[in-house]
């Protein structure tokens, strides 16, 4: 064995030793580290500032009581992970689900790293979150805990320091009531938070975002094909903005949405959704907040499958906007039995990396998270230059900024992919075009 080998061995083994039983973010560290070998056996000075990079520049947990509505005190879990600041102030989501633990968190921060170094925009990376569901809790109980929340996150974060955004559970309510708590307590207006609502800082195509940024980064991808978005039959799991708008924006380019799931089962509309009935599935899930399987009342032609997962159904593209590992090889080996072309990655890290080999294996495209979904985190990055202007930019500005970065994104990871010998290996490329931004940036400001 060489010695960069045994310094490789050495530094994952370090990392297992250091973080043992967070396994979501050993699978994230571990795709990536896969991805950078290429980098490390070219240049072992890198490996070096890998080591640094995975352990987070602070780690914030924390208490978080409030009162429901029966008069019960309840006790919550918060997190906050400031991975790097390498590239500008922490930057990233929260999200409120009772999966949430420091694993949880933590991946997604080492994830977010690479996402935002890859949309050119001055930002580093964090992630935050709790074991609170909103799910079933009054408005009350939400904007008492989100004030309990912030109370104590509040310390943490600026519009220079760390500027948090929504994820899963955290949409326009949860942040207006954490935004409100933060203005109370510091006695200031400023860009704290993104996601807000256009009448006090936010952006237009914000809530759209990541979903048309994963629609334009597939776009893209078809297109380096020699393929268009024209017909192609698209899988979609979730419900949510992400997978709402991905949804809406396939529908615009000509390609035909045909599912959208829960935690509970999918929906399945055989033709194919139109505007009308996608609106539909908003008013359930934005205003309702009812199960997916209510959107049958709505639709004649609708079928629900109850506990089932969307990629048993035959389809040219897959979008998985749930959760993450939600697909797993089992899943993989059904999509390409059923002949999908493509994979591109709504959520953050739907797939495992089994099932990530299989895609690989059977030639599919494949869009990684950390690339297909940073339009969310780029529009965040454009309401924060929004607020520090002042100003308030058109629709039309914002998506268009939005489609040049999704396309400067899939070109730079495209490069970054055949400059190590890597074909159009697009994952690996968004790896290394993320990595060696932040990697450089590191070493320039010397060891802190």
């Amino acid at each position: 064995m060489s010695a960069t080998a045994e310094k490789i061995a050495s530094v994952r083994a370090n990392i297992r030793r250091r973080d043992p039983g967070q396994e979501e973010f050993l699978q994230a560290v571990d795709e990536v580290f896969e991805s950078l070998t290429p980098v490390f056996e070219k240049d072992p000075k890198y490996i070096d500032v890998f080591e640094r990079l995975v352990e987070p520049e602070r780690q914030i947990a924390f208490r978080v009581p409030w009162v429901d509505d029966k008069g019960v005190q309840q006790v919550n879990r918060g997190f906050r992970v400031q991975m790097s600041s390498a590239l500008g102030p922490y930057k990233g989501g929260l999200r409120f689900h009772p999966t949430v633990n420091l694993s949880v968190i933590k991946f997604l921060a080492f994830e977010q790293t690479f996402k935002n170094s890859l949309t050119t925009l001055m930002m580093g990376a964090a992630k935050g979150g709790s074991d609170f569901n909103p799910r079933d809790r009054s408005d009350r109980e939400v904007m008492a805990f989100c004030q309990s929340f912030m109370t104590e996150l509040y310390r943490h974060i600026g519009a220079d320091t760390d500027v948090p955004a929504g994820d899963i559970n955290v949409g326009g309510r949860e942040i207006g009531y954490l935004f409100g708590q933060y203005k109370r307590i510091a006695n200031n207006f400023s860009g704290i938070l993104t996601g807000k609502d256009l009448r006090w800082g936010g952006s237009l195509i914000r809530p759209e975002a990541t979903g048309y940024g994963c629609v334009y980064f597939a776009q893209n991808y078809l297109a380096h094909k020699n393929q268009t978005m024209e017909g192609k039959r698209c899988v979609i799991s979730g419900s949510g903005n992400v997978a709402q708008y991905t949804a809406e924006k396939l529908l615009q380019l000509g390609a035909v949405p045909i599912t959208f799931s829960d935690s509970n089962g999918y929906v399945l509309e055989p033709n194919g959704f139109t505007q009308e009935q996608i609106n539909h599935v908003m008013e359930l899930k934005n205003v309702k907040r009812v199960r997916i399987s209510e959107y049958c009342a709505f639709s004649e032609t609708a079928q629900y499958f109850q506990g089932k997962k969307p990629w048993e159904v035959p389809a040219d593209l897959a979008f998985p906007s749930a959760t993450q590992n939600e697909i797993d090889q089992e899943d993989a080996d059904t999509l390409i039995a059923n002949g999908i072309k493509g994979v591109f990655e709504g959520a953050n890290m739907p797939s495992t990396n089994e099932a990530i080999e299989a895609y690989k294996k059977a030639n599919v495209m494949f869009g990684p998270a950390k690339a297909a979904n940073a339009g969310g985190v780029a529009v965040s990055g454009l309401e924060m230059a929004q607020n520090s202007q002042r100003l308030q930019w058109t629709r039309e500005e914002v998506d268009s900024h939005l489609e040049r970065i999704m396309k400067d994104i899939f070109n730079s990871s495209l490069a970054a992919s055949q400059k190590y010998n890597l074909k159009d290996d697009i994952q690996a490329g968004a790896n290394i075009a993320g990595f060696l931004k932040v990697a450089d940036s590191m070493i320039h400001q010397g060891c802190v």
